[in-house]
């Protein structure tokens, strides 16, 4: 049977150390806990895919398929792959599988994309800056913005020490005030603090805090998995902000992923812009991810656009309700 057990599929990212963080087997069970349902496929060494169901009303689903290993093979031509996909989304009743390749825009060029229909809603933000901290920590620093070092170095001056924590109702309640100031989605504190257990346990996931004289001033939770690491949930308070918290917070976290062998570091988010609109508007604009573009650019990394989600489609007039009264509004 192609759809395999946890340990299993485990196993198999283990053996895949560019595996993306949302196929790990601990991600499917924190979205099971969360109105998801995983299926993992596995029909070799090198071919698998972590699949998720969301329920819909009437007993149907969405399916999505979130940077699959090896993403660039897969897309070419691969039709036993594909049909056990189609079989296990008919199954579990799916109107349409949406699938975010592990790919760069420049490099996405599948075989096949007849098959699938080019979607106009990402779930992920397509848009990302990461940095390469296989260099020395000089190096690293060398590749940043001055102000940004600056910032880092001003807050260990002004008193700012970083540490390890584990109070997931004080992260969630300044997730909120961040939420709030920034305007953007909060997981319940529920959420969080299943993250924090699944990956934490594991050694791949750290959640820090930055502190003046034991005060918290701000936080953020960073993944990992072999050789790449995630900055996935940040935030802080209104407090103290001119000694600069989340400059030190987040040197720190890119020094964690540094000494667990993390080759790459994932920023997660920016606006969906070109660099010029980017570099041209960030001081002015502040809405959506505009007000974290100007702080996550000052690190030094490349500007890089996922490969646009693609469809694939199996009730076509459930899909086109859903795209047009729903999807969009995700």
């Amino acid at each position: 049977m192609p759809e395999v057990t946890l340990s299993a599929w485990n196993q198999f990212i283990a053996e895949h150390p560019d595996a993306h963080l949302l196929q790990m087997g601990e991600w499917g069970e924190l979205k099971n806990d969360f109105g998801w349902k995983p299926v993992r496929l596995l029909l070799d060494r090198e071919t698998g895919a972590q699949i998720l169901f969301r329920r819909l009303p009437l007993g149907l689903t969405l399916g999505y398929m979130p940077k699959p290993v090896n993403s660039g093979r897969l897309m070419v031509d691969n039709e036993l792959f594909w049909r056990e996909v189609d079989s296990i989304c008919k199954k579990n009743h799916a109107i349409f599988l949406k699938i975010e390749t592990d790919t760069w825009e420049e490099t996405f060029q599948p075989s096949n994309l007849q098959a699938f229909k080019l979607s106009n809603h990402n779930i992920q933000p397509p848009r990302t800056i990461t940095l390469s901290i296989k260099e020395d920590e000089e190096e690293i620093l060398a590749r940043m913005k001055p102000k940004c070092r600056y910032n880092i170095r001003l807050a260990e001056k002004k008193g700012i020490t970083v540490r390890s924590w584990d109070d997931i109702p004080a992260f969630h309640e300044m997730m909120t005030v961040t939420g709030g100031r920034d305007n953007f989605g909060v997981h319940s504190k529920e959420y969080y603090q299943r993250a924090y257990e699944l990956f934490h346990q594991k050694g791949a996931c750290e959640l820090l805090v930055a502190e003046f004289e034991g005060k918290p001033l701000a936080s953020l939770m960073v993944f990992s998995n072999a050789k790449r690491a995630w900055y996935v949930y940040g935030a802080s308070n209104d407090q103290e902000r001119n000694r600069m918290p989340t400059y030190l917070l987040q040197w720190e976290a890119i020094r964690w992923a540094k000494a667990r062998g993390c080759d790459e570091y994932d920023l997660w988010g920016v606006p969906d812009e070109n660099e010029e609109t980017l570099e041209a508007n960030f001081e002015t604009r502040h809405d959506g991810l505009w007000g974290v573009y100007r702080f996550k650019r000052g690190f030094g990394g490349q500007l890089k656009r996922a490969a646009q989600a693609v469809d694939r489609v199996y009730n076509p007039l459930l899909y086109w309700a859903y795209v047009k009264y729903i999807g969009n509004r995700e």
